[in-house]
């Protein structure tokens, strides 16, 4: 059947909340998309940052084959040795003394299991940062700072108070002793790529330490190796309380996690927080999956091409951009112009699937198995896709 047939029977079935597919797409292999009418795609965007090893990864295909064929689903009144073993593997990379995960299905679960995790300290009051983007749930709106996001649900959970993305003094003037999480991405990617300011999160740190509230990092979009750590706020030497992961930990088969240390690691108790397919065998298996692949080398191999990537795009000097900024395999391309869409446009009709966050920015999320000769020759055709737009 053709994509535009497949677009068809789409817009007669689906909810418009994403509006019409740009292309329906059957099938993927390594860091390639193929539409329905057999046409061929470099992806460098990873299902938004999610397919971390690219497409049928054969580590994650042979894993979830597996499990799913020998136990797929007891519920959370069980446990198997495939999610004990992902929870082992996930504290281990925190840096805290104590580390306790509860397993979600995505990242807007499981910063609504944080944000609940913070009411269980006796505060009510989250310092969020403004042009921050933390889900779609309605907790996870609430955290979210983006207007057009969060109007349309009012009123939301309470208690969330917003201050600028980066400026310590102002979180320094906000937190008090009612505060009960201080709430940081290390990149703000549905921003445009905004990296927080070195030291930042250090700062983040000592403040929520000396009023005595938890320091919660959302790594769902930055961790595991995205930003070329394994978290992305260990680079600066932080041990967060909280660290909410999703993504690209199962490289398409949904999980998160949500991850306690610290003050914060006995806060849930029993019958606080449920979830009926959190952590399931299946979904840890492909968890478990994708850290064998990140330990193998696939991590060392992207924090190169992160920077192949970044050095390729601004050795461009192309007049349209402006600066490449963000952090390993996140990179958002700032133009001096608002055709950010037009250009992710005009990028797919060339075979190329990216996407822009914000009017002026381009974000680059390849797999993190691609390779410069994978990536080299949308760098090729980006100066050419910018020159319509000069």
């Amino acid at each position: 059947m053709t994509q535009e047939e497949l677009t068809a029977r789409y817009g007669a079935v689906m909810m418009n909340a994403f509006g019409s597919p740009k292309r329906v797409f059957e099938r993927g292999e390594g860091v390639h998309l193929f539409d329905a009418d057999g046409n061929r795609y470099l992806d460098l965007l990873s299902g938004l940052a999610v397919n971390a090893l690219g497409h049928a990864h054969p580590g994650v295909t042979r894993a979830v084959s597996e499990q799913l064929g020998r136990l797929g689903h007891v519920s959370n009144f069980f446990a198997s040795e495939q999610q004990i073993r992902l929870a082992e593997r996930l504290s281990a990379l925190t840096g805290a003394e104590r580390t306790r995960v509860f397993f979600t299905n995505s990242g807007a679960e499981a910063n609504e299991a944080a944000f609940k995790l913070t009411r269980l300290t006796g505060r009510t009051k989250v310092i969020a940062m403004e042009g921050s983007f933390h889900g779609r749930t309605m907790g996870a709106l609430a955290l979210t700072h983006t207007a057009k996001y969060r109007e349309p649900f009012e009123p939301l959970p309470g208690g969330v108070v917003f201050v600028p993305f980066g400026d310590t003094e102002a979180l320094r003037a906000h937190a008090d002793d009612q505060t009960a999480a201080i709430l940081v991405e290390t990149v703000q990617g549905e921003n445009g790529v905004v990296p927080a300011p070195d030291g930042f999160l250090r700062d983040a740190r000592e403040i929520a330490d000396r009023v005595g509230a938890l320091l919660w990092i959302d790594e769902v979009q930055t961790g595991l190796g995205r930003c070329g750590e394994w978290l992305a706020h260990r680079h600066d030497g932080v041990v967060a309380d909280l660290v909410t992961l999703a993504k690209g930990l199962g490289n398409g088969f949904p999980v998160g996690a949500c991850l306690a240390s610290g003050p914060a690691v006995d806060l849930l108790q029993p019958g606080q927080h449920g979830t009926t397919f959190g952590g399931n065998p299946v979904a840890a298996a492909a968890g478990n999956a994708v850290l064998d692949a990140l330990e193998s080398g696939v991590l060392d191999s992207a924090r190169n091409t992160g920077r192949w990537l970044r050095e390729a795009v601004a050795a461009l000097a192309h007049p349209l951009i402006d600066h490449v900024r963000g952090r390993g395999m996140l990179l958002g391309v700032v133009l001096k112009a608002d055709v950010a869409p037009q250009i992710a446009d005009a990028a797919l009709t060339a075979g190329f699937v990216i996407n822009a966050p914000r009017p002026d920015v381009i974000r680059l999320a390849p797999p993190l198995i691609s390779t410069p000769e994978d990536l080299s020759g949308f760098v090729e055709a980006l100066g050419s896709l910018l020159d319509a737009h000069v």
